[in-house]
């Protein structure tokens, strides 16, 4: 007598189509397209978590870079006074207060500023 193993075999399926639900024609409703599916949608999540934090450092350089320039100054140079100066704020930050708070940001460039000039 040969072993067909139901009951897990069933399990690892449902648990297949369970997350393939929503999907589109038979990748919903047939195990392997909607394996197929499942794992090339989990492949996707994967590289899209990995791409959303490159896109949010892209974003805040470019507000970073926008705000320095009101006051002559490039982003570069903007960072490379900071460090000099040895202020130590991440770019989530730097944006931050460059949108919500211009005297506190007038004061970093003017601290960046004061270090390029030495």
């Amino acid at each position: 007598m040969r072993v067909k193993g139901s009951t897990p075999t069933r399990n690892r399926r449902k648990k297949v189509l369970k997350l393939a639900k929503g999907y589109f024609g038979s990748k919903h409703l047939l195990y392997r397209t909607a394996n197929e599916q499942v794992m090339r949608s989990l492949r996707y999540s994967y590289i899209g978590r990995k791409q959303t934090k490159r896109e949010m450092r892209k974003l805040w350089i470019a507000r970073i870079n926008a705000a320095v320039r009101q006051y002559d100054l490039s982003y570069s140079k903007f960072m490379h006074g900071l460090k000099l100066a040895n202020i130590n704020v991440n770019r989530k930050m730097l944006s931050e207060i460059a949108i919500h708070d211009e005297k506190g940001f007038k004061d970093l460039v003017d601290a960046a500023k004061a270090q390029l000039e030495k």
